[in-house]
């Protein structure tokens, strides 16, 4: 099944979605006392594994992070290969000083910004899609 490329219906029907939670960037030097099923995502780099996981996950487990975020997904199914979604909503972000990490997986972007921009994030998203 592939995703959408068309960069006008990926903006137009994006319907950014918030998921319920907060979420914190970590990282490990191995996954022995971590449960994969706790994991939402993770990223090999040479300093160690970067993880994904819910706050209270992270908080279990002692583990360090200095960043809470918020989680939103966008619905539509992007194709791996599309051009300039990402570019799209990050400068929409931007113009209202929020940052953003993006995780392409594949079927959706996933788009995680700190926690307190939440509400305002997920609106300049909307706004985006409806004014394109």
């Amino acid at each position: 099944m592939s995703g959408v490329k068309n960069l006008q219906t990926l903006i137009k029907e994006m319907k950014p979605y918030l998921n319920n939670g907060e979420y914190v960037f970590t990282t490990v030097s191995h996954l022995k006392d971590i449960n994969p099923e706790d994991i939402i995502g993770q990223f090999k780099e040479k300093e160690g594994i970067t993880l994904i996981l819910e706050r209270k996950k992270a908080d279990q487990l002692n583990l360090t992070y200095n960043f809470i975020a918020s989680w939103i997904t966008l619905e539509i199914h992007s194709a791996l290969d599309a051009v300039g979604l990402t570019a799209a909503f990050s400068s929409s972000l931007t113009k209202h000083n929020i940052s953003c990490n993006v995780i392409a997986g594949f079927y959706h972007d996933h788009i995680f910004v700190d926690k307190k921009d939440e509400t305002k994030a997920l609106q300049v998203l909307i706004n985006l899609s409806n004014n394109f």
